[in-house]
């Protein structure tokens, strides 16, 4: 098995190149259909289409791809998706229609699964005792590539050109791919007895959303993504609301929404020692309830300063969420079975990046933009109640934890006392 911090070291930097070559190109696909592609009609329709389809795609293939590298190999599961992503940006950047531009999209969610790949190979050779704040840490790195992304891509697309933004991600993620081959190995699988392979085959395996906890873990993801996603399309005109003035937005807006992302860099691997140290469970609770109080209250400023204050703030609090997510289903899914459980798990959030600009942009029209920055703390309050009604779930432990992890220091001490209680 690797060391398991030069693992991290490596799946971090990985990440980190992932989500930045991924958010270096978004902001820009309406700007690019418009001034490189030709389009004059229906631009709507083309930049939602060229947007949700790899949403779309990728919902259905991420939970193939997960079960297929608890099968085989997930070192090739995450260079098949990394290889697939590099071949799909570099094409991006040579099309010529809108119409090419979307079946490069559509490739684009068929090699979907490089995160869940990464998440799944960490969790099997990271110690158990070390998986809260190496799962923060990687979240931190995402959510990193999420800030530097953007200012990389503006650079480029202003100096160089956008389609050298669509080349710089395609070497990024061939950079991924050569890092992953040199240095990372699959850890080693005990060969299951001929007995128990032939009786596996016979079994169905059963699907983990039927699992309570699991079930109710994915959906948070799910209503979570909702929450981020929803005010993503009226985000730029609600800071030009707030500034009263369209005075350098573009760049003013990706200022203000890089504060979530330096949050997050700075909050996660804490939520993740949290985690570990105490529980992940009342971490989840608190960082879900705390994050959409708090983009509830960021509604109500009239001015800027405080509204990136709240934001700020809001962040910290939202950094908890997914890193704990993750160790929770690491907790809950047996070894055989967790790339199947992170590519479900993307799945849902996939699911919640389409329904949320969606119903943000209906929100926006029908009501207010003011309406969608309050909804969108509303969903996240949601999916706190939400979870919250399941905690039964979590503290009676409903979902046996998997194999061979450690329990945790409070239900050792409970055990214990359970036991002198049966001696006298």
């Amino acid at each position: 098995m690797m060391n398991w911090k030069v693992l991290l070291t490596i799946l971090t930097l990985a990440a980190t190149l992932m989500s930045s070559s991924y958010t270096m190109l978004i902001p820009f696909l309406p700007v690019y259909l418009t001034k490189e592609l030709g389009v004059t009609e229906h631009v709507n329709l083309w930049s939602g289409a060229v947007f949700s389809v790899t949403f779309l795609v990728s919902t259905f293939m991420a939970p193939i791809w997960g079960a297929m590298s608890d099968k085989g190999s997930r070192k090739l599961m995450a260079i098949r998706s990394a290889v697939l992503l590099s071949l799909a940006y570099t094409l991006g950047g040579l099309v010529q229609t809108p119409t090419q531009l979307f079946f490069v999209r559509v490739l684009q969610g068929i090699a979907a699964g490089l995160w869940p790949a990464l998440l799944a190979i960490m969790s099997s050779n990271c110690p158990q005792q070390k998986l809260g704040i190496s799962m923060g840490i990687m979240q931190g790195a995402v959510t990193a590539g999420g800030v530097i992304g953007p200012l990389i891509g503006g650079v480029l697309a202003q100096y160089f050109g956008m389609r050298t933004s669509f080349f710089f991600g395609g070497a990024a993620l061939f950079t991924i791919t050569m890092v992953i081959i040199l240095f990372v190995k699959d850890p080693p699988r005990k060969a299951a007895p001929k007995a128990a392979k032939a009786e596996e085959k016979k079994e169905k395996k059963p699907s983990l959303f039927k699992m309570p906890v699991i079930r109710g873990l994915l959906i948070s993801a799910c209503l979570t993504q909702v929450s981020i996603t929803l005010a993503m399309p009226i985000f730029t005109f609600y800071v030009a609301f707030l500034q009263g003035s369209e005075d350098n937005i573009v760049a003013l807006s990706g200022y203000v929404f890089a504060v979530l992302g330096i949050a997050g860099v700075i909050a996660s691997p804490l939520w993740g020692w949290v985690g570990q140290t105490f529980s992940f469970k009342p971490v989840l609770l608190a960082s879900m309830l705390f994050a959409g109080l708090f983009a509830v209250i960021s509604a109500i400023p009239s001015t800027l300063d405080p509204f990136i204050v709240l934001r700020f703030i809001g962040g910290l609090a939202f950094a908890g969420v997914f890193p704990s997510i993750n160790a929770l289903l690491t907790r809950y899914t047996p070894s055989t079975e967790r790339g199947r459980a992170f590519g479900i798990s993307f799945s849902f959030q996939q699911a919640g990046s389409i329904i949320g600009p969606l119903a943000g942009g209906a929100i926006a029209s029908l009501l207010s933009l003011r309406a969608t920055m309050i909804a969108a703390g509303i969903v996240q309050i949601i999916a706190f109640a939400y979870l919250w009604t399941k905690r039964k779930e979590f503290i009676e432990n409903t979902a046996t934890p998997a194999q061979g992890i450690p329990k945790s220091s409070v239900t050792r001490s409970q055990e214990r006392k359970t036991e002198e209680v049966k001696q006298s």
